[in-house]
């Protein structure tokens, strides 16, 4: 008999990870006998923490590729995405008003572009194909000559799928337009290179990855070309007056250790995850009919998979399984129950949109959890569809 594993099982990583036990053990000082500000110029306490914080900055620019001195601190890719877009957009308004991004996007972005087009600026949202990716030919040509930032993400916080940004890139640098990418979900878990991928401005989040929630970074694009920013944040010219305020100093060092981590371990890490999420897939799709994968499954994060199961509500299947922590597909929002936009963006009908399920399998799960995952949901989908009338009436009857 197979040991059952420790419950809930936590299946929600691309929500948030666990810090990992090597990142807190590397933050704890700096809570205690190191609790000194990085600003502080005059003494040991403030060179301490100003040392932790440059090495910090040093880790994360190692893992993409980038100088230390390109890198901003920030309370998470959220704020890094406001920075990068706002900034840009006040800094170049001479040079034009107009932002291309995508359907897909977090809403970190998304919402700071429609604030954006409240003050005059115009915003292309492209659409995406079933499969979740954009069309470069019709990428290429919503770029007009008062373009001024291309905003496309790295992967999909909902569907983990993963963007051409290599192509984008270059396309990007070919018309001369600053490119933004909202790389949260995917830093530390695919090999990320600022240079290789053409990328201007990159926006980390370290609880996307083992590190502490409240701490995250923007990568800002020093030469060829150099990126100007308005400030969103004004005080003490902290972070080159781009970022003011005091740094979140044991935040800082765990997200540097995070990216460490990750730089290291990554390749096996990918390649385990991947396993587990397509054994979780095959667990469930071999037992299971009328259930589909949203997404594309070759340009996909190693450990995402979000599924649709016909004739089955997202909220009900997570009530169903509700030792098992993972997210549904619709966001309720007070009044009214929508069903995800990301998924409606696929084209995915509204009932299909609202029977699905995002599994975010990551660095502490174990084979023994996909099983009992795999297990819960083909029980539980199969006593909601026996349950469901409209399920067994639409059920295609054998030989057809």
């Amino acid at each position: 008999m197979e040991m059952a594993p420790k419950l809930p099982v936590y299946m929600d990583n691309q929500a948030t990870t666990a810090v990992d036990p090597r990142v807190l053990e590397a933050m704890l000082p700096y809570f205690t006998e190191k609790y000194g500000n990085a600003a502080s110029r005059n003494h040991e306490f403030g060179w301490k923490a100003e040392e932790a914080v440059e090495a910090a900055r040093g880790q994360i620019a190692r893992l993409i590729h980038a100088s230390p001195r390109e890198i901003i601190f920030t309370s998470g890719a959220t704020e890094s995405d406001n920075l990068a877009i706002k900034g840009v957009a006040e800094a170049y308004r001479e040079k034009g008003n107009h932002i291309v991004t995508q359907a897909t996007e977090h809403k970190a972005v998304l919402d700071t572009c429609k604030r954006l087009e409240k003050y005059g600026y115009e915003v292309t949202y492209l659409p995406v194909a079933k499969d979740g990716l954009i069309d470069l030919d019709q990428f290429r040509r919503a770029i007009k000559p008062n373009t001024i930032l291309i905003s496309i993400m790295h992967a999909n916080n909902e569907i983990g799928v993963v963007q051409p940004v290599e192509e984008i890139g270059k396309i990007a640098k070919e018309k001369g337009v600053i490119f933004h990418v909202d790389a949260a979900q995917s830093v530390g878990k695919i090999p990320v290179d600022v240079e290789k991928l053409g990328i201007d401005l990159l926006a980390i989040s370290a609880h996307k990855m083992y590190g502490p929630k409240g701490a995250g970074a923007l990568y800002v694009r020093r030469k060829n070309p150099r990126v100007e920013l308005a400030a969103m944040i004004d005080g003490g010219g902290h972070e080159r007056g781009l970022r003011s305020g005091t740094l979140n100093v044991p935040g800082i060092v765990g997200l540097g250790k995070a990216c460490e981590i990750c730089e290291k371990e990554m390749a096996q890490e990918s390649e385990r995850l991947e396993r587990l999420r397509d054994k979780l897939k095959d667990a469930i799709l071999s037992r299971l009919d009328d259930t589909f994968v949203n997404g594309s499954m070759a340009h996909r994060l190693p450990g995402n998979l979000n599924l649709s199961f016909s004739g089955v509500e997202g909220d009900a299947l997570l009530m169903g399984i509700n030792d098992v922590a993972v997210s549904s597909g619709s966001a309720c929002t007070s009044a009214t129950l929508e069903p995800s936009y990301v998924l409606r963006a696929l084209g995915i009908s509204e009932d299909l949109a609202h029977s699905s399920i995002r599994f975010g399998i990551g660095r502490f799960n174990t084979e023994e959890e996909v099983d009992y995952v795999a297990d819960r949901v083909v029980e539980t989908v199969r006593r909601l569809r026996e349950l469901s009338p409209l399920y067994e009436a639409a059920k295609p009857r054998a030989g057809r």
